[in-house]
């Protein structure tokens, strides 16, 4: 058995196609759906990741603004440049590409973007508000990993998820948006015990870790779905998974590739909650 792909590619071009539609419908109000980016040194990573952000947002039509400061940039600097684009009435979504400089207290500057310009979702209040079942803007790599899942209609209610990585970005919130699906879930992470055993239970097996091929075949039971968050970039300038894609995708009922997979329907959420972001504020 050879696993069905979960092209991520292909569904994120036709969620930009409907911002697209949306954002038309937007300026037809006159309102235009602003994304500001904010950029700390020259992480070559960093810099793809916002480049293709700003990519997506030229195709869709939303205006894009990137504020890029030196690596020695201050945690006040930083606040700054968010309180004016809170104020700033024309951005609509606001994402501070992570990670920062050590000298930046990340955890204030992310707090300090204004809950409803949160495009990234990574605010306590909106992280909060998805605990309570109650989600606003919801961070885009789960709710990306969701709209995968739900394309390729795979089963939740009542069936195992595995989780492996425990970030507030990825691992906790995705949690959550499965157990509201009525899935039984499992988080792991780097001090669980018994790792192979418990992700060869997972009807739904989600590797969200960073370590390059770290799920092989023999964690995976037959006909699961396997979803592959991580990037890791080898030695030979390749990049990889955190699954090993080409023994899993001989187990596994369905896969997501790296690239193609989550990635881009990452951007694609982005996208979502900034214009969703502006319809609001516009109402």
């Amino acid at each position: 058995m050879t696993a069905k792909i979960l092209d991520g590619k292909s569904l994120a071009a036709s969620v930009r196609a409907a911002v697209k539609d949306e954002v038309a419908r937007l300026a037809a109000r006159g309102v235009r759906p602003g994304l500001a980016a904010v950029l700390v040194g020259d992480n070559p990573a960093s810099r793809v990741y916002v480049r293709n952000k700003m990519r997506a947002c030229e195709e869709t039509g939303v205006r894009s603004v990137l504020h890029e400061f030196p690596a020695g940039v201050t945690t006040q600097e930083l606040l700054d440049c968010v309180a004016a684009l809170n104020a700033d009435r024309g951005v609509h979504g606001i994402l501070v590409q992570l990670p920062l400089p050590k000298q930046v207290d990340a955890a204030r500057v992310l707090a300090a973007v204004a809950p409803e310009k949160d495009a990234d979702g990574f605010h306590d209040e909106n992280l909060g508000a998805l605990l309570a079942g109650k989600p606003g803007a919801v961070p885009c790599t789960p709710a990306g990993v969701m709209r995968l899942l739900d394309s390729a209609q795979v089963p939740l209610a009542g069936r195992h998820a595995v989780v492996i990585g425990r970030s507030n970005i990825v691992g906790k919130p995705l949690v959550l948006l499965l157990l509201q699906r009525d899935a039984t879930v499992t988080i792991c992470h780097s001090k669980s015990v018994g790792l192979a055993a418990i992700a060869r239970q997972a009807d739904v097996l989600v590797a969200a870790v960073g370590r390059a091929k770290l799920v092989t075949a023999d964690m995976v039971k037959p006909g699961a779905c396997v979803v592959d968050v991580g990037v890791n970039r080898l030695p030979d300038g390749t990049l990889a998974g955190d699954v090993d894609f080409a023994s899993v995708k001989e187990i596994a009922g369905w896969i997501t590739p790296v690239p193609g997979g989550v990635g881009p329907m990452t951007i694609a959420m982005l996208l979502e909650n900034c214009v969703r972001a502006a319809a609001k504020a516009a109402s």
